[in-house]
């Protein structure tokens, strides 16, 4: 489809720079924009780029003044915050490749599911036993969904996705391939002999609404209770959360990140990459984790922490200061222990 500078405008309450009638059918970034293409700018390091660009339309800030002279080709729509604006014309555009409601063939559903209005069902799924599927939903391609388990309005679950029975996940809520929610939780027994005996994992994983998990994921099934995912949580890929931990709201972690069993992660923490979180913990709301860090004890108070055990992170500064001055600091220590050597040896003597 194709859209007009002043239809965009209208859609952003922006300011047209140009010809209004100027239309688009793509999205580029600046540095790689053709004809008929738009494009935003709002970082100042990619500024050159509007200069020299072949987009027909650019969004960009307010506050943008060009320093020489546009592409005659350029129109400019000029709108309070560039960035979030971009982001609701792609949220736009995504939105109009939505998948067409249709049960695709061949593909498993029991006479017990529930499935709602204007559903989209790919190729090889399996939908168990007193599903629920509510309206709008995208299950794609080799979705697992297994008994009683429920996906809420408007979600969208990417293939190959298993979803394991009594797990429920909340509305609008997207989950990309590979992710498996509620396998079991790792609990094992050892007894006299140091051999493991395996818990049962009755529990389920409730993942609330907002929520966006990326690919390859692992959320473990509560060994009783719900291991929970709370509203607006964001979840990279390949991450593991174990058994009982609880997330809370508008928290976001970056790949690779692992958190163990029954921690609680406050509300609006951000986790960095790799991090690594023990067991039976909590994490105060607003803290922030350096990647790659490890948290092996409660963090009662909001702070930005790094390092293994991590501390906050100007502490971490100081002593990383510190420790590249260490070997300086030892060799000095070898010559003072000699110099005090032959001190004594010319005093005995």
């Amino acid at each position: 489809m194709e859209f007009t500078a002043a239809q965009i405008a209208g859609l952003l309450n922006g300011e047209v720079i140009g010809n209004p009638d100027a239309s688009v059918s793509a999205l580029a970034k600046i540095e790689e924009g053709q004809a008929g293409a738009l494009s935003f700018l709002s970082n100042p390091k990619y500024e050159p780029f509007i200069y020299t660009t072949g987009s027909s339309i650019c969004i960009v800030n307010q506050t943008f003044e060009p320093s020489k002279a546009l592409p005659s080709t350029l129109t400019l729509i000029k709108v309070a915050d560039a960035y979030a604006c971009f982001a609701q014309l792609l949220a736009l555009y995504d939105s109009m490749n939505k998948k067409e409601a249709i049960i695709e063939q061949p593909s498993f559903i029991h006479e017990t599911a529930q499935i709602g209005e204007n559903v989209y069902i790919g190729a090889f799924a399996y939908i168990g036993a007193n599903v629920k599927i509510a309206d709008n939903c995208q299950i794609h391609p080799h979705v697992v969904i297994q008994d009683n388990a429920s996906v809420a309005e408007h979600s969208i679950i990417y293939p190959s996705v298993n979803i394991y029975k009594d797990c429920q996940i909340g509305a609008r809520c997207i989950i990309h391939a590979g992710t498996v929610i509620g396998s079991d939780g790792f609990g094992f027994a050892p007894d006299e002999n140091g051999v493991y005996s395996k818990i049962p994992q009755i529990g389920n994983v409730v993942i609330e609404d907002d929520v966006e998990i990326g690919s390859n994921c692992s959320i473990d099934r509560a060994t009783m209770g719900s291991t929970f995912i709370r509203k607006g949580v964001k979840i990279d890929n390949l991450c593991q959360i174990a058994h009982n931990v609880d997330v809370d709201q508008h928290t976001a972690m970056a790949a690779q990140v692992g958190i163990a069993g029954s921690a609680k992660i406050g509300k609006h923490v951000m986790i960095g990459g790799q991090t690594g979180i023990a067991g039976h913990l909590s994490i105060a709301d607003h803290t922030k984790i350096v990647a790659q860090s490890g948290i092996p004890s409660t963090v009662k108070k909001a702070d930005t922490l790094m390092g293994t055990p991590a501390i906050p992170i100007n502490d971490y500064k100081r002593s990383h200061f510190g420790f590249r001055k260490l070997p300086g600091l030892i060799n000095k220590i070898y010559d003072l222990e000699n110099q005090l050597k032959e001190l004594l040896k010319n005093k005995e003597a």
